[in-house]
C-alpha cells in the first residue's frame, strides 16, 4: 500500500466524516445539552465500534449482511430498539435530570451508550465492506492486515474530528444552558434525535 492511497483514503475519510449526518448531530446535540463530557466521552464510544465493523469487514464477517436479510433486519431492529429505548429513558428521567454544563453520568456509561448505538447499526458495518476495498491493493497480499490499517486510520480521524465537534458543541452549550428558559428545551431535542436516528434505522433498506 503506497503512501498516495494512504493520503487519498485520509482525505476521503475527513470528507466522509465532515459530511452531515446522524452521527454529527448526536454528538453537536449532545454537547449542547450535556456538555463537553458526554459528547467527547459518547462520541468515543461511538469511534470505538469502528474497531468491531473494521474488523468484521476485514475477514468477511459483514459480507452477511449482503446475503442474509434476515441477519441484517435482527441488527438493524434490536438497534432502532436500543435507540428508541434511549428515547424513551431521557422523557422518563427528565423531571429528575438538571440540565449543567456537565453530565454527571459515569464515563463508562456515556461511552458504553456510544458503542452499542455503533455496533447495532448494520449499515455502517455495510459501509466499511464497501468503503474500505476501494483502497486495498489485492496484488500484494494481506488484504484483511490492509483493511485494519484503514479502518485504524479512519477512527483515528474520527476520534479527532469528533472531539473537536463534541468541544465546540458544550461551549455552545454553556451559554444556553446558562439560559434556564432555553435550556429546558434540550431534554426533549435529545430524545428527538435519539427516536429519529432509531426510525431512520429502523426503516434502513440493504
Amino acid at each position: 500500500m503506497i503512501l498516495s492511497t494512504l493520503l487519498y483514503f485520509l482525505g476521503a475519510s475527513i470528507a466522509l466524516t465532515l459530511a452531515p449526518g446522524p452521527d454529527n448531530i448526536f454528538v453537536i446535540t449532545q454537547g449542547i445539552a450535556r456538555g463537553r463530557k458526554a459528547a467527547i466521552v459518547t462520541a468515543l464510544g461511538m469511534c470505538s465500534g469502528i474497531s468491531i465493523h473494521t474488523t468484521a469487514a476485514a475477514f468477511g464477517i459483514s459480507a452477511v449482511f449482503y446475503s442474509s436479510a434476515v441477519a441484517f433486519n435482527i441488527v438493524k431492529y434490536a438497534g432502532a430498539v436500543y435507540l428508541l429505548y434511549l428515547a424513551w429513558k431521557t422523557v422518563k428521567e427528565r423531571s429528575a435530570i438538571r440540565l449543567s454544563i456537565a453530565d454527571d453520568r459515569p464515563a463508562a456509561a456515556l461511552f458504553k451508550r456510544g458503542f452499542i448505538m455503533n455496533v447495532l447499526n448494520p449499515k455502517v458495518a455495510m459501509f466499511f465492506l464497501a468503503f474500505l476495498p476501494q483502497f486495498v491493493s489485492s496484488g500484494t497480499g494481506h488484504v484483511p492486515l490492509q483493511m485494519l490499517l484503514l479502518g485504524f486510520i479512519f477512527m483515528v480521524q474520527a476520534v479527532i474530528i469528533f472531539t473537536l465537534i463534541g468541544y465546540f458543541a458544550g461551549s455552545i452549550g454553556s451559554f444556553i444552558l446558562a439560559r434556564p428558559r432555553i435550556a429546558r428545551y434540550f431534554d426533549g431535542l435529545t430524545a428527538g434525535v435519539f427516536a429519529s436516528l432509531g426510525v431512520r434505522l429502523a426503516l434502513a433498506q440493504r
